[in-house]
């Protein structure tokens, strides 16, 4: 049974309105506002099927970087799709048997490593940031200004102040 599998297509550059008028005619694409990640909905059994058949399908047509399944699975992972030069895919796979591992687990862990030690290098540096914060303002101050700020970025900006205030958390959906 095929299942629709929302996929981000990440290009290396941005698309250009021809590119991106051809690539329609094949697929129904959303694109983002500078034209460098577009959204499907792709059926497929399975999200890497989803993947593998949209980059054959499109790899002649854009300039793809990388597709990724847009929600993540039952275990939190998304799944990537990365085109490797031969090159590449043949370093991967020394390193891969240096550390007597697949290539795939190989490729999987190292990127799972390197987001974990992006995210606790980007949390020291928030931290290291509120620190200096807190030598000059009181953390009431901090907080409340904190609080003022996510707010104001959260409120659509087309929207009129009751039209903000008639949304109900209840008619939000947001995924885990």
């Amino acid at each position: 049974m095929k299942r629709q599998h929302a996929v981000e297509i990440i290009l290396t550059r941005p698309v250009t309105r021809t590119e991106l008028h051809r690539a329609c005619r094949s697929v129904p694409l959303a694109a983002n506002a500078d034209r460098t990640r577009l959204m499907t909905v792709r059926p497929a059994k399975s999200p890497g099927r989803a993947l593998r058949s949209l980059r054959h399908q499109l790899d002649r047509l854009l300039p793809i970087d990388v597709l990724t399944s847009h929600y993540p699975d039952r275990s939190g992972q998304v799944e990537l799709n990365v085109a490797f030069t031969r090159p590449i895919r043949a370093l991967i796979g020394q390193a891969a048997t240096a550390r007597g591992q697949k290539s795939a687990e190989f490729l999987s862990r190292t990127v799972v490593e390197a987001v974990a030690r992006d995210e606790r290098t980007r949390t020291r540096h928030l931290t290291a940031r509120l620190q200096d914060l807190l030598v000059h303002h009181t953390p009431e101050a901090v907080l409340a200004c904190a609080a003022h700020v996510l707010l104001d970025h959260q409120r659509p900006s087309s929207s009129s102040s009751r039209d903000v205030d008639d949304q109900r958390p209840s008619a939000v959906h947001t995924t885990p």
